[in-house]
């Protein structure tokens, strides 16, 4: 079998899966999901023994700190996709939702219903989690999914989803044995053929590096969901409350600095830069933060910052390094944000309600945050169960992605024997 006989087989096998899906209802659906639950706790050190093989190629890999950091799997980690699964079965199903309903003076009498999109291909790299999160919503909203993890990551991607299939099979005979699958070959020119089948795939949702993700949208032929970067910004405005400052600064760029929604840029107002900028600094070296500032900023901190270069505005490090720059007021920082920012998520630290509403509602971001770190930009934190990736695309979803961003709609119709005059 040749390339392209094999993803036309995923492809033609997640298609048949997807009208096969129409069969489960939501109760069915719940309790599958435990299922695989359970699966994925009662095998943990299965799962363990599989990404501890993943992070040996990894390290072999020279891979980065922070993509390390994705790859690993331990016990909390297991748990939290168990207890992720857990969180979708107890949300609401988003299929069959009237979400327009109207008669006509013909007497045709019209629904608009919520129902799923079909086949959706998810293409990520190193975090394993990602497989359960993506095929659990996937297969709640009553998609059929294809997964294409990375190289570094196959072992772990291979029985956290052979877990969920058979734990699926064993909880109901009408659960469709193809509703998630994996992209087997590491062959890059896999992803082309895949991409490529328009009457198979309806969707396609990148979660990654910029590298990959714009690969993705030039190779595809079929819709994609994306977001290229996530440069994430917090400023802290004239009005801001200084131990707030400092504890949302750094929870925003530390917590887990390998991540998309971590900050990358801190913007303070001029007028406060003095008092809060050394504190906010203190805080980021102390925890081995890297900082590239401005000319103004350089001569608040001292020896201990880097000048920032021209290209520093516009990176996603995804690692203990920040950008600092101090600006004159909002209307500067809002400008920073709108021309150096990727769309992503954006957070205003301050204590003045007018200044935090205007920020809110300029700030040209999928997610924007008034006190708030940017670690909270996640499908898990907005309560959706997990999120099975962030969009900063304006046409169709936007921001975390959970179950009622997998489903489309269609009309339904009704008449007593009507025609057309």
């Amino acid at each position: 079998m040749n390339l392209n006989e094999e993803m036309t087989a995923l492809g033609l096998h997640a298609k048949k899966a997807s009208r096969q899906m129409n069969r489960l209802n939501a109760a069915e659906k719940n309790d599958c999901l435990k299922a695989m639950a359970e699966s994925i706790e009662a095998n943990s050190g299965i799962i363990c023994e599989a990404n501890s093989e993943d992070i040996k190629i990894g390290q072999s890999m020279n891979l980065s700190r922070s993509m390390l950091d994705r790859l690993m799997l331990d016990q909390n980690r297991i748990t939290g996709m168990a207890q992720g699964l857990r969180d979708i079965a107890e949300l609401e199903d988003p299929t069959g939702k009237i979400l327009n309903e109207r008669k006509r003076p013909s007497g045709l009498r019209l629904k608009k219903v919520s129902c799923p999109i079909g086949v959706i291909v998810m293409i990520y790299e190193s975090r394993p989690n990602v497989t359960a999160d993506s095929a659990g919503l996937c297969f709640k909203s009553g998609n059929a999914i294809i997964l294409r993890g990375g190289k570094e990551a196959s072992h772990s991607n291979q029985i956290i989803s052979k877990l969920m299939v058979d734990a699926g099979m064993k909880c109901s005979d009408k659960f469709p044995e193809h509703c998630i699958q994996i992209v087997q070959t590491p062959d890059r020119n896999a992803l082309p053929e895949l991409l490529s089948l328009i009457e198979l795939v309806d969707l396609c949702i990148p979660r990654g590096g910029e590298g990959l993700i714009r690969a993705v949208a030039e190779c595809s032929r079929v819709p994609v969901i994306k977001h290229y970067k996530g440069i994430c910004s917090v400023y802290i405005d004239r009005a801001a409350d200084i131990d707030r400052a400092v504890e949302i600064t750094v929870n925003s760029k530390t917590h887990r600095a390998g991540v998309c929604n971590a900050m990358e840029t801190l913007l303070i107002d001029k007028s406060c830069a003095n008092t809060i900028l050394p504190r906010v600094a203190d805080a980021l070296l102390a925890k081995g933060v890297e900082l590239r500032c401005c000319e103004t900023a350089c001569s608040i901190i001292g020896d201990e910052a880097k000048i920032a270069t021209t290209e520093d505005w516009d990176s996603e490090y995804l690692d203990l390094i920040c950008s600092v720059r101090i600006v004159k007021g909002m209307d500067e920082a809002l400008d920073h944000i709108n021309t150096h920012g990727s769309g992503h998520t954006e957070c205003i630290v301050t204590e003045d309600e007018t200044a935090a509403r205007r920020f809110q509602r300029e700030a040209d971001s999928s997610i924007v945050f008034w006190n708030a770190s940017t670690r909270f930009s996640d499908g898990g934190e907005f309560g959706m169960g997990a999120e099975i990736g962030i969009s900063t695309d304006k046409i169709g979803a936007r921001g975390p992605m959970g179950l009622d961003e997998l489903t489309t709609y269609k009309w339904l119709g009704e008449g007593d024997g009507l025609t057309r005059s």
